[in-house]
């Protein structure tokens, strides 16, 4: 039997503040989540849907290494873009939190400290790998060195981007640090460990036997996978110096593993809610410690062991919360054939989406929706893209409404016309019949988290509202208007009572679309529990147009995305080329004597001034600060770099070159640039700020 639950709190997976929002992360979590939550709200239910930015961990600690700036700056960067673009997008979260505050870290904290304090940790010293240089021990995806699969270079510690092969550090050859290029050794650090194995015999129980039918197969079977194979101890601190620190005097340096505290972040961002909205401190509480509310974790499947069998043990040895009554995960969705990758630019950012077609966030919804990768891993191309706004959403839905909207103006100026009801024909009763099923219809769909089922019976709604239409044809029985009154009333009264259905039905689904249909159709019943009637729209109501509700993508459109993906494909096969070929390094050049070395006066300086040359397109002529003196050095980096881009940068120079004149300047010496088998310059510059003037040696 079905429980009826008081409240429902809905969760979405915490994004990695290290890059954009993109179509696979929409697919697999952030659409489907916000359906159920919308659909739920619908029908008045007291939900919580929260969400927010995962701010720690190696991922977003490599990103603020490859800008230079530091970690900080990163995550506020991209929690900036991802929430500024769920906003956009029209996502429905209570809130969109982070877990770089003081209220995730105090909570937290908290959580761990109680585990702690009451003996459910075991202490274990292991060696990990340490960077000797950098005096840091290193994350797996610190390290890189040769794949043992496909002799890629530049492998990670856990995996390679080329061939996609999961590894440890143990596996590379030639292993260096990323930090300091050093060759790794190993040392013994002490950690604190979940001993998850001492919960396997509970999550047993209430996985394989307690959710064997409700869960997702994908769902139950990794997890029964997991435990069949046996749980081990997984810590729960890291050495690092980004992150929750843990609370506890003998773990100084160190920081809450990730997969720890980032679930937890779901708590923190409900407690923040609350204090937003101004409320009692304990009413946070209901969402996350009430037996009548429904926990539902939306993730994608790469989560599945971190919230259906991590996050629940780590519920279970607190003692104090609800745990998940179904986490219903999706695939992985692709882009044109290949795996989405954010470190290779392989994917289609939600932000850029947003700019390219800002009025367009319902196709891209439907398209996910319809497309969603709910059983197996589903492919986005832009072609599919084109051909369901085109075919489905222009010629299905807006062609449908835009003819009974106009057709209700073209005969009753506007308004809601009678239904006689003892003018009502087969056809007439049959639509009647037909619309009461579809609520119910849908809503199984929906609770049972089959979205692109659901998505299907709205679509077969519209549908059935145009053959309706199509087959009582009032356009022809208006040729004898004052004869078929009766009929042409009857067929545009229960044609705008499809439509305001739809409106109600698609609210999870479309909702600007949506939006604007309740607007003009001046819709006042527009809770789930009204759909399915035919007495939404009273007679004489006026009704507005909508004008077009979709518009058809031009293939010219289409082709911009097209070639935009083709040119980042070019390069990634140029580079794998360029690797692949040992990157076409040039050989050493003779040796020299030492005393010749010494005879370069080599000085770090900082660029003050940058202008182009009007008679040169290859040269900039660049002010240097030197520390001694401020000169003018003319540099062949005109066609690599902006004068914009690099003035304020610290760049290393041969101070003592004799002058030379060059396009009619005279340059007072020369910038040391790097440059790559492509021929692209790159400046060599101090790894830390030091003072104008330093010598290099």
């Amino acid at each position: 039997m079905t429980k009826n639950f008081e409240r429902h709190t809905i969760t979405a997976a915490l994004p990695y503040a290290n890059g954009p929002v993109h179509i696979g992360h929409l697919a697999g979590v952030y659409v489907p989540a916000d359906i159920y939550a919308r659909y739920l709200r619908l029908q008045h239910k007291d939900v919580m849907f929260v969400c927010g930015s995962d701010e720690h961990g190696v991922p977003v600690t490599i990103r603020a290494k490859e800008e230079g700036v530091t970690v900080q700056a990163i995550v506020d960067k991209y929690h900036t873009i991802i929430k500024e673009s769920f906003e956009a997008f029209g996502m429905s979260f209570d809130i969109y939190a982070r877990t770089s505050n003081a209220t995730h870290h105090q909570t937290a904290s908290d959580f761990f400290k109680k585990l702690y304090e009451e003996g459910k940790f075991i202490e274990k010293t292991a060696e990990q790998y340490y960077d000797p240089e950098a005096q840091q021990f290193l994350a797996d995806r610190y390290i890189q060195g040769t794949c043992p699969n496909c002799g890629n270079p530049e492998a990670y510690g856990d995996q390679c981007e080329r061939c996609g092969t999961s590894l440890s550090p143990d596996d590379l050859g030639n292993p260096r640090s990323m930090l300091s290029g050093a060759s790794p050794i190993r040392k013994a650090t002490k950690h604190w460990y979940l001993p998850l194995n001492d919960y396997e015999d509970w999550l047993s129980t209430w996985i394989l036997e307690g959710h064997k039918k409700d869960w997702k197969t994908n769902v139950y079977g990794q997890c029964k996978s997991w435990i069949e194979q046996g749980l081990q101890p997984r810590a729960v601190t890291r050495d690092l110096d980004w992150g929750v620190p843990v609370p506890v005097e003998e773990a100084a340096g160190k920081v809450l593993y990730v997969w720890f505290d980032a679930p937890i972040g779901y708590i923190s961002a409900t407690k923040d809610y609350f204090k937003q909205q101004g409320k009692d401190e304990a009413a946070w509480q209901p969402y996350w410690q009430d037996e009548q509310t429904k926990l539902v974790h939306f993730i994608g499947k790469d989560n599945i062991v971190f919230h259906c069998i991590i996050f629940p043990a780590m519920l279970k040895a607190h003692g104090d919360f609800i745990l998940p009554e179904n986490v219903p995960a999706n695939e992985f969705l692709n882009l044109e054939g290949r795996k989405i990758s954010t470190s290779r630019n392989w994917a289609v950012w939600l932000h850029e989406y947003l700019e390219d077609f800002p009025d367009k966030q319902d196709v891209l919804r439907y398209v996910l929706t319809a497309n969603a990768p709910e059983a197996k891993d589903n492919d986005f191309t832009w072609a599919d893209f084109q051909a369901r706004n085109n075919n489905e959403l222009v010629a299905n839905v807006g062609n449908f409404v835009n003819r009974v909207l106009t057709l209700t103006h073209k005969y009753f100026e506007g308004k809601v016309p009678r239904l006689h009801t003892n003018f009502l024909e087969a056809t007439d009763k049959g639509l009647i019949e037909g619309l009461s099923a579809y609520p119910k219809k849908i809503s199984a769909s929906i609770e049972a988290y089959r979205f692109k089922e659901a998505l299907g019976y709205i679509m077969e709604l519209s549908s059935t509202g145009n053959k309706y239409l199509q087959e009582k044809a009032p356009w022809l029985l208006a040729k004898d208007f004052e004869k078929n009154r009766a009929q042409i009333e009857n067929t545009l009264h229960l044609a705008l009572q499809v439509v305001a259905n739809f409106t109600i039905l698609a609210q999870p689904f479309l909702p600007f679309t949506t939006e604007k249909l309740k607007k003009a159709l001046a819709l006042e019943k527009s809770s789930w529990q009204e759909a399915g009637k035919t007495d939404l729209l009273a007679v004489d109501q006026p009704i507005e147009k909508t004008g077009l509700l979709f518009e058809k993508i031009e293939d010219k459109t289409i082709q911009v995305q097209q070639e935009r993906l083709a040119a980042i494909r070019t390069a990634q096969e140029a580079a794998k080329t360029t690797n692949e070929a040992s990157q076409n390094i040039p050989t050493i050049k003779d040796m020299i004597e030492f005393n010749d070395f010494m005879k370069l006066d080599l000085r770090v300086a900082t660029i003050l001034q940058a202008e182009k040359m009007s008679n040169s397109d290859k040269l900039l002529k660049i002010t240097l600060d030197t520390g001694v003196d401020q000169r003018i050095v003319l540099s062949g980096i005109a066609k690599h770099y902006q004068p914009e881009e690099i003035v304020g940068k610290q760049v290393c120079i041969v101070a003592n070159l004799k002058p030379k004149k060059m396009a009619g300047e005279v340059s007072q010496g020369m910038i040391l640039m790097a440059e790559d088998s492509d021929g692209k310059l790159q400046f060599i510059q101090p790894g830390d700020l030091v003072h104008n003037g330093s010598t290099i040696s």
